[in-house]
């Protein structure tokens, strides 16, 4: 049998930058609360990127927020070039310990729904945190410069490889 191996680089700046979906429509979060579309739109940038909701532990910001049909996506810098904190936060999103991402907000309309939990219609976005387990399980990063992405991308065409040889 033959192998194809298939030999990948991804050759990108690692200056910090992170996106994601910050708060999925359509569905509750773990305390059954929902959030409208719409109920974003006076969101002000930049947003502090915090590390698990603590006002103490900024590590960047997040200077892109935009409501799609799916939810809220943002995108920002975590402050490698400056704190030492921003590199360790870089390092366990990198490796896929931290994938979640969670919202920090104040309430400005809202109804109780049955069976528990809100509809919010309107807030006031504080904060995004990057977290380990999101209030929301669809809350998370969706893309972070990373050498596992790239690990995972050559295994992906790896397997290929092998199918095609077969």
């Amino acid at each position: 049998m033959e192998r194809l191996l298939v030999e990948t680089k991804i050759l990108a700046e690692d200056d910090g930058t992170v996106s994601g979906l910050a708060w999925p429509f359509g569905s509750p979060d773990r305390v059954g609360d929902w959030i409208e579309p719409g109920a974003f739109k006076s969101a002000s940038l930049p947003l502090p990127m915090l590390f698990g909701h603590d006002q103490n532990d900024p590590v960047g910001a997040w200077d892109s927020a935009e409501e799609k049909a799916d939810g809220l996506h943002i995108s920002g810098k975590l402050l490698v070039e400056d704190l030492p904190r921003a590199r360790e936060i870089r390092a366990l999103v990198r490796s896929g310990a931290v994938r979640g991402l969670s919202i920090g907000f104040t309430t400005k309309g809202a109804e109780k729904r049955k069976g528990g939990g809100r509809t919010i219609k309107a807030l006031e976005l504080m904060e995004v945190s990057l977290v380990t387990l999101p209030m929301h399980p669809g809350a998370r990063v969706t893309s972070a410069k990373s050498a596992v992405q790239a690990i995972r991308l050559a295994e992906i065409l790896n397997r290929a490889a092998a199918q095609l040889t077969r």
